[in-house]
């Protein structure tokens, strides 16, 4: 499925601060799939038709991504998106849900989590997968330009981004043996380039920062939480591979883990794998 297909398959919600682009199909209990950082909803696209078949499944762009709209002086804080995520859900009259998260979009659940421990949510989550993300601080394990972004030269690195940088980036974090064709790096880069929105990474990246101060809230929210959840990581990912996993299963102890031979984005590297774990882990 192209870029342009992709988008037509789908609408608009028009939110507070900004428009974002979604995506519904399918009939059954609803299931969210929650993109990462610097990447938008397609990177579900190879796993999507499939889902479609067993859930209601739901996708959008966080605002500053994809085809969502990228304003300047956005909020893109943990609990900006968090709220968003559940302002779309609520739109759409959905008041209980599954989730596959990945990367951000873990962080985003695991404050998800961690505010369903504390009392009443809008949307409460009933079974989490978790894909490759930054789940512990103390694991994760940050490429260099994600440093330089954090730094003061951020604004200025974002604004020298290019197609290529960009590239050899994504490259960087796919497995050796699952490396992405040129055009889907070049349609990595048009999604995030539109409306010139590799300007505002050095602001995305700043839920690094969030994770740290709430490391023992959002990592005590995945110990704590009664809710189902399990995680499928591709261990050579050099950000939050098997390093992650051996973090996972010594915090976690007990939760159904599967590991992949691929990098950052398992579900864009061996969506059938993928696929199957998940079948596995839901199998109830």
């Amino acid at each position: 499925m192209n870029l342009h297909e992709w988008e037509q398959g789908g609408d608009y919600l028009e939110l507070n601060d900004g428009r974002v682009f979604f995506r519904v199909a399918g009939e059954g209990e609803p299931l969210l799939l929650l993109h990462g950082f610097p990447t938008s909803s397609w990177d579900f696209q190879a796993i999507w038709p499939t889902l479609t078949k067993r859930y209601r499944v739901i996708t959008y762009d966080k605002l500053g991504f994809g085809f969502s709209d990228k304003p300047r002086q956005g909020d893109y804080t943990i609990g900006a998106h968090l709220q968003r995520t559940w302002a779309v859900l609520s739109a759409l009259g959905i008041t209980k849900v599954r989730i596959l998260a990945h990367d951000v979009g873990n962080t985003i659940t695991q404050a998800w989590l961690a505010r369903q421990l504390e009392g009443p949510v809008p949307v409460q989550l009933t079974r989490v997968c978790l894909l490759n993300g930054g789940l512990f601080p103390e694991a994760h394990r940050m490429r260099p330009l994600q440093r330089l972004l954090l730094t003061p030269l951020g604004p200025w690195v974002a604004r020298l981004s290019s197609a290529k940088r960009f590239g050899k980036g994504m490259a960087e974090v796919f497995g050796p043996n699952t490396q992405p064709t040129p055009q889907e790096l070049s349609d990595y880069w048009t999604l995030m380039s539109r409306q010139q929105g590799q300007h505002l990474l050095h602001k995305h990246i700043q839920y690094i920062r969030e994770r740290q101060r709430q490391r023992t809230r959002w990592v005590g929210a995945l110990q704590h939480t009664l809710v189902p959840l399990s995680l499928i990581d591709g261990i050579h990912d050099p950000v939050s591979g098997a390093h992650m996993v051996a973090r996972f299963r010594e915090l976690l102890p007990g939760r159904p883990v599967t590991e992949l031979p691929c990098g950052h984005f398992p579900q864009v590297e061996m969506p059938e794998q993928v696929l199957q774990a998940l079948t596995q882990h839901w199998a109830d």
